[in-house]
């Protein structure tokens, strides 16, 4: 059972001159899936046209924090629409984001709530992104799950919060997925908040092309990497590599509900 890149962004055009050789660099790496969130309308529907181009890759669709402006009843009905298509296995990547601020926080607020809406009437997942926005991201995310119940969860992407905040989102029932700074030698929480989580509760992502681990940090990112992320992982939680991929793998397909492998 080889590794799952839970989040890259692939159709980025940093890739736009070797898209071929970071996949083929993916699978010599024992990459065997990835998954392509999109962060605005374009990059959603370039995910999903790479989605159905390989076979390995699964798309996300959605609108990240940063676009919330641009997110209309036109938007929430092509991201419906899109959202149908085999190869969409979550909605994402949605969030909220006080760092940057790139769009009002009212409008991301509502576009946060109107894409958790729009996954629980589709019965998707969502991937989650945060920053600075801890306590309003937990706030929607119970209310979510307080009425949907039944539906699937999702995944705090590039996890950054404290044992607290994870804590409580894995009793929501979501994941934490776990990229790049895990591996960084000045990581300061990080490390602790995955020894403590249930192992079959964490998600290994790269973020790619963001987020590059040690020893490659400073330059692009990519999913070959993503073995970097986890040896370091395995290291912490104090399983074999072997046996932490088979766990974090095994939660990806049961959470994203991935189709079985065509070969």
């Amino acid at each position: 059972m080889g590794l799952i890149d839970t989040h890259c962004h692939l159709d980025f055009d940093q890739f736009d001159a070797d898209r071929e050789a970071v996949l083929e660099r993916a699978a010599a790496a024992g990459v065997t899936a990835l998954i392509n969130p999109g962060a605005d309308m374009k990059s959603s529907r370039r995910a999903v046209a790479l989605a159905e181009r390989y076979d390995q890759v699964f798309a996300a669709v959605g609108i990240h924090p940063h676009k919330a402006s641009t997110l209309n009843g036109a938007a929430l009905d092509e991201l419906r629409q899109l959202a149908t298509h085999p190869k969409v296995v979550a909605i994402g990547e949605i969030g909220l984001d006080y760092y940057r601020d790139l769009s009002p926080r009212p409008q991301q607020q509502a576009a946060f709530e109107a894409q958790l809406a729009l996954a629980a009437e589709l019965d998707l997942p969502v991937i989650v992104h945060q920053r600075e926005a801890a306590a309003q991201v937990m706030a929607a995310m119970t209310g979510w799950r307080g009425r949907a119940q039944d539906r699937p969860c999702g995944v705090l992407h590039a996890f950054s919060g404290d044992l607290a905040m994870a804590t409580n989102a894995v009793a929501l029932g979501f994941c934490i997925g776990v990229a790049g700074p895990l591996t960084f030698k000045n990581a300061r929480q990080l490390p602790d908040v995955v020894r403590q989580i249930p192992v079959d509760r964490l998600l290994i992502e790269t973020d790619a092309p963001y987020l590059t681990p040690h020893p490659h940090r400073g330059q692009r990112n990519e999913p070959a990497y993503l073995a970097l992320i986890a040896r370091r992982l395995s290291q912490l939680v104090g399983l074999p590599l072997e046996e932490l991929a088979r766990k974090v793998t095994e939660t990806t397909w049961r959470l994203f509900r991935l189709p079985a492998p065509t070969h």
